[in-house]
């Protein structure tokens, strides 16, 4: 699977605009060969536009997702639509199973290639060091998987790498590849370094990590969008200018190190 990590552009509260960009990010990496692309956190909004988030929170299947989902289907790839505020009020009214039956959540969909949604998550581990995330948003429930170019795909986001317990289970689950859209602020470029490769490493699993490129009031993001394979080779990565970056991904690759170093079997 030749996966590309969209390290867009994100303005601030520029829904519009910032969307117009993830539909051409989308083209463009078709036209490359991609069979996956992936997007950023709050792509839509920008993450550290905490103001914003209410107004422009979106149900499952709102505007942002609908165009996202035709761009998939219009150019035969399965995107990862970054992650969305999501109004979980306007869901729950819509019929979908939601974690509250109130307020917003940080919520990720996995379209196929023919536009259909195959996975949603909502994140889990929400972040309050410096940032209204925590205050404004309710934290998901559970994971979930989803088959894809040979691979068992899940979806965490952001913050979510600091907690190697939740790769576990997806590792239990089967994965072989996980998404991680993100908006990753300096200063801790070192950590964004180190983290998806660890839960690479450790899990022998594919990591594709998706940063934005954007500078808000009060944070700048580290770009530095990068693919590891399972064992921790960096396969593609990019600087902190809006771009994409492309790898191959292929799942036989996982199964050939897990062989050849079964870590995972002396777990107790």
């Amino acid at each position: 699977m030749r996966l590309a990590l969209a390290q867009l552009e994100v303005e601030a509260a520029a829904v519009d605009s910032n969307v117009d960009r993830a539909v051409d990010a989308i083209e463009r990496a078709a036209e490359e060969g991609a069979d996956c692309v992936a997007l950023p956190e709050i792509f839509d909004v920008g993450y550290f536009a905490f103001d914003a988030y209410a107004r422009n929170a979106e149900q499952l299947g709102g505007e942002t997702h609908r165009r996202i989902s035709a761009a998939a289907a219009e150019h035969d790839v399965s995107v990862l639509a970054g992650t969305v505020v999501e109004d979980l009020a306007a869901s729950a009214d819509a019929g979908e199973s939601v974690p509250a039956e109130e307020g917003y959540a940080n919520t990720a969909v996995l379209f196929d290639s023919d536009g259909e949604r195959r996975l949603v998550y909502r994140k889990r581990h929400l972040f309050g060091y410096d940032s209204a995330e925590a205050e404004l948003l309710v934290p998901g429930e559970g994971l979930q998987t989803a088959e894809l170019g040979g691979h068992t795909v899940g979806v965490t986001t952001c913050y979510d790498l600091r907690f190697p317990e939740q790769y576990r289970q997806l590792v239990d689950s089967g994965v072989t590849l996980v998404l991680v859209p993100s908006a990753w602020p300096y200063p801790r470029v070192e950590h964004w370094k180190l983290l998806p490769r660890a839960r690479a490493v450790e899990n022998l699993i594919y990591v594709g990590a998706v940063n934005g490129s954007a500078t808000f009031e009060d944070a700048t993001l580290v770009g530095r969008s990068t693919v590891y394979d399972p064992w921790g080779t960096t396969l593609a990565s990019a600087a902190d200018d809006p771009t994409i970056v492309y790898a191959d991904c292929d799942p036989e690759r996982v199964k050939a190190v897990r062989e050849e170093f079964p870590a995972l079997e002396d777990r107790r």
